[in-house]
């Protein structure tokens, strides 16, 4: 679940191992070019954190990061 914290939308994303937490960042990597609209995160083993806020709009949460997020959400489901 995303929580919105600091004008920044945060998750924790935790896989099996690196090789699945890798092509789960390729992915989101592609939906975010689609969007143009970049995560801030960082990968250590298993897990993903991200950080959404649009730069441009002050650094606050806006519409962008919640289509984003939702975005994100989806390539779990899959």
């Amino acid at each position: 679940m995303w929580i919105e914290e600091n004008n920044k939308l945060h998750r924790v994303f935790t896989f099996k191992d690196f090789k699945e937490a890798f092509a789960f960042m390729a992915v989101v990597a592609e939906i975010a070019n689609r969007l143009n609209h970049h995560p801030t995160w960082t990968n250590t083993y298993n897990k993903v954190e991200m950080w959404l806020s649009t730069h441009d709009a002050g650094d606050i949460v806006t519409a962008k990061d919640h289509e984003l997020a939702k975005s994100i959400d989806a390539v779990l489901k899959q």
